[in-house]
């Protein structure tokens, strides 16, 4: 009987340790804007393998790095550094994804490949090291704004993104991080990690972070070509109160993932924003 509950507590685990609300958000709301740009089925399927395994890596591997920091201040959300999962079992995971994350993305085509792959390395090059720079902010800027091109270029005619579609998602990888970091301040410093947000503090990050997330919207609603509609602009006061929300919560202090929670709604709501509209430009 132990035996086979063993499995499915690791794999319990692992779920635990992939990040799974960023996984989960960050798979569908490409499969969303892949669908929405009208891609074969078998594309679809396809980048959402790529992203999917490419995002698992990426929480794994995060988890694994961090294993000796999230034991030095007790992380009861992370299986890991809880000790409810062994860190060579994790490190696996994060390099079995990343294989089959190379191994779906390369199926998209070359170039949607080997934009995706660049996504995927971002997520890396965070973990490994530069979340501990004044540098942290870069990753994720450039991991979210290539991402957009990326499943564009997987599309039939391999066309790319919108410039603001790019820009947008940019500003959002910036924003998110910000969000995402806040509630760990505390411990982060307690470990040596000193990425931007560290620096500049709590206040001028969730200031950031919300201009970042807002003008994203604005790009989403006012860019493309057209006059806004009610929905375009119901969105924006919708993305406008959880900025807000997220904002105060983050300046309250404290572990709330409230900020990180809005972000990704904010997200959410600019995805549909551009699936709505022309932000796949023919080449």
């Amino acid at each position: 009987m132990a035996d086979s509950a063993l499995p499915r507590h690791r794999i319990r685990n692992l779920a635990r340790a992939c990040h799974p609300g960023p996984t989960v958000a960050v798979t569908a709301f490409s499969v969303a804007l892949a669908a929405g740009a009208n891609a074969p089925v078998t594309t679809t399927f396809l980048l959402g393998a790529a992203v999917l395994t490419g995002q698992l890596s990426i929480g794994w591997s995060n988890d694994w790095i961090d294993a000796d920091r999230d034991r030095a201040v007790n992380r009861a959300d992370k299986p890991v550094g809880a000790g409810a999962l062994p860190a060579s079992v994790v490190r696996n995971a994060a390099f079995l994804g990343l294989g089959a994350s190379v191994v779906f993305s390369m199926m998209l085509g070359w170039r949607a490949g080997l934009a995706h792959l660049f996504v995927v390395a971002m997520g890396w090059a965070y973990n490994l090291g530069l979340k501990s720079t004044a540098w942290s902010w870069l990753p994720y800027g450039l991991a979210f704004g290539t991402l957009p091109l990326a499943i564009a270029l997987a599309l039939p005619g391999h066309p790319v993104a919108a410039w603001w579609a790019m820009l947008g998602g940019a500003l959002l990888g910036v924003g998110a991080h910000g969000a995402n970091v806040i509630p760990d301040l505390q411990e982060d410093r307690a470990t040596g990690v000193r990425g931007l947000p560290h620096r500049i503090g709590r206040t001028a990050t969730s200031i950031g972070s919300a201009v970042a997330l807002m003008t994203v919207t604005v790009l989403a609603v006012l860019i493309p070509p057209g006059s806004p509609t009610v929905g375009a602009v119901a969105a924006l006061l919708a993305a406008a109160c959880l900025t807000v929300g997220g904002m105060v919560s983050a300046l309250r202090g404290g572990r709330s993932r409230l900020p990180f929670t809005a972000a990704l709604a904010v997200a959410g709501i600019n995805v549909v924003l551009l699936v709505l509209s022309d932000w796949v430009v023919p080449r």
